[in-house]
C-alpha cells in the first residue's frame, strides 16, 4: 500500500473533500493539528482510529500538492 492509497475523496463523504480513507477525518484537519503544534503521538491518542501511516499519508499528499508547476502569467 502506498502512503497516497490511504487517501480518498469521494462525493458522499464530506462533500469530496480528501479523507484518510474510511474515516470522515479530512487531511486538512490532520495536517492543521500537526501545524498548531500537536505531534503524531498525540493524534493517535485523540483520534484512536488513525495509524501513524495515515497520518504520513496526510503529509505526503500534501507534498504532493506543493509540488504543482507554476504558471506565471505574461504580462
Amino acid at each position: 500500500m502506498t502512503p497516497l492509497s490511504r487517501i480518498e475523496s469521494r462525493a458522499d463523504v464530506l462533500g469530496g473533500k480528501p479523507c484518510v480513507k474510511g474515516t470522515r477525518m479530512p487531511v486538512r484537519d490532520v495536517l492543521a493539528y500537526l501545524a498548531h503544534g500537536d505531534t503524531v503521538d498525540e493524534l493517535l491518542v485523540d483520534f484512536p482510529y488513525l495509524e501513524r501511516a495515515d497520518v504520513l499519508a496526510c503529509l505526503a499528499y500534501a507534498a504532493d500538492l506543493a509540488d504543482h508547476p507554476l504558471v506565471i502569467a505574461a504580462e
